[in-house]
């Protein structure tokens, strides 16, 4: 933290993508600057390369730095972490594009655990790109994970109109039933409900479940996930207290818009949950990796080589992103502080709760 704001440390991603043009249209307004200071890992080639193909931006003011340290408040910040000749060829996969990504995240996650940034955003790469340069994660979310030791993690896709988490994430559609069991949909539940309560200050919120095959199963006629593994977790959530619901069928669910009437909704593969989340919330939409011990989000789009150095990015699941990171964060550190303050519960003697001299537990 500078001059008391938060220093959001921002990747690259690929640099052949959509990340830079969306970055640096994020970051233009140069009032944006009050609220926070930003730090783009990356290269202040590829930054000043696909500042002169955006002929909207007039001006915006930065700053090059090599270590964390030299970070200043009130300019956009780059931090040198590729090659001097980096590569660039904006729209294409490649080798060099992946690496860069990856060069850059090192260096954010590197600076975040040393605390000389407050929360991480990451522009998108391509999974394909960096699996073949031994990238050996299918994300950003898994790499995070090893990467901080926490034992899971959920993905959640935020919006103001609506949450949506994945029990699985990325793996192929045939792998999906297979993979779905009570405890890790039970997990799953018990990490949405704690992150809306700490990560969004949500008191006592509601979750609802989806169903995994058409019309729920139809009473085991067309599958009986429903019925063996997911309404037991849902039972299992609500004897812990957790307020979840159903399974319900996704399509009347997302269609007559009972999705309002949550606060998240938590899906049972990728695309049945990021598909109707992206049709309705796209441009504000935001990747949210709830279970780290640091906030981390993204866009909710990919690199878009279609677009690329076109000056057609969208930035404003950028901004979102941006902005989200920083109210989680500030959110956790009330929340911590209220946990902090809490009055110690109280057993009787026996910490049966049936009487007796109460004790301190």
């Amino acid at each position: 933290m500078i001059d008391n704001k938060l220093v959001v440390g921002i990747t690259q991603g690929d640099g052949n993508g959509i990340g830079y043009e969306v970055i640096i249209k994020a970051l233009a307004d140069s009032r944006i600057l009050d609220a926070f200071t930003p730090v783009v890992y990356g290269s202040s080639k590829l930054f000043g390369f696909y500042r002169k193909t955006l002929h909207t931006i007039e001006q915006i003011d930065t700053y090059v730095i090599n270590d964390i340290k030299d970070v200043k408040p009130k300019k956009v910040n780059i931090l040198n972490c590729l090659p001097e000749n980096v590569y660039v060829e904006p729209g294409k996969a490649a080798p060099e594009a992946a690496q860069g990504a990856i060069t850059a995240l090192s260096a954010a996650v590197r600076d975040i655990k040393n605390g000389g940034i407050d929360v991480l955003v990451t522009a998108p790469f391509n999974k394909r790109s960096i699996g073949a340069e031994g990238f050996g994660f299918t994300g950003h979310s898994e790499y995070l994970q090893e990467a901080f030791g926490a034992p899971e993690f959920a993905m959640i896709m935020v919006s103001e109109a609506l949450k949506v988490g994945v029990v699985t994430g990325h793996i192929p559609l045939a792998k999906v039933p297979e993979s779905l069991s009570t405890e890790k949909i039970l997990s799953k539940l018990r990490m949405m409900h704690h992150s809306l309560e700490r990560d969004f200050g949500i008191d006592k919120p509601k979750i609802a479940v989806l169903g995994l095959n058409p019309h729920c199963g139809d009473g085991g006629l067309l599958g009986e996930e429903e019925q063996t593994i997911i309404l037991p977790a849902v039972q299992q959530a609500v004897s812990e207290g957790i307020l979840a619901f159903g399974p319900y069928s996704p399509d009347g669910f997302f269609g007559l818009g009972n999705y309002s009437k949550f606060d998240a909704t938590l899906a049972m593969y990728h695309d049945q949950g990021l598909a109707p989340f992206k049709a309705i919330a796209l441009e504000n939409g935001v990747n949210f990796t709830a279970g780290l011990p640091i906030v981390r989000t993204s866009p909710d789009h990919g690199t878009a080589y279609e677009i690329a150095g076109r000056d057609e990015a969208d930035p404003r699941s950028m901004m979102a992103a941006i902005f989200t990171a920083i109210d989680i964060f500030k959110s956790r550190k009330a929340y911590d502080r209220l946990q902090e303050g809490k009055m110690p519960e109280y057993q009787s003697e026996d910490n049966s709760g049936k009487g007796g001299r109460p004790q301190i537990v």
